[in-house]
């Protein structure tokens, strides 16, 4: 015998009357995580000295070391940025921009 197929339904958000399924999900209460949509850049600092020049400590795992101030440890300061926040801190670091 052939499996019969289940008949299409309309889904929950029409039928309420919302205009799309985040604007459903937001009158219920639940939250929607927005995809990162802008390009990010990590920029690893030394919590001593402030410099970005940090690189991983070979053969220790887990370590960084901070290349100006010789710093070790793992407890490094992380920043996140856009796009533009990269740009103008590259610009105020005195980077050359292509």
């Amino acid at each position: 015998m052939a499996k019969k197929k289940s008949k299409l339904t309309t889904p929950e958000w029409i039928t309420q009357g919302f205009d799309s399924p985040a604007e459903y999900e937001k009158s219920q209460g639940k939250t929607i995580k927005k995809k990162k949509t802008e390009k990010t850049f990590n920029i690893r600092e030394c919590p001593k000295c402030g410099s970005d020049d940090m690189s991983v400590a070979l053969g220790e795992v887990g370590v960084w070391e901070c290349r100006k101030c010789k710093y070790k440890g793992s407890d490094i300061n992380e920043k996140e940025l856009t796009e533009d926040e990269f740009m103008k801190y590259l610009d105020k670091k005195g980077e050359e921009v292509a």
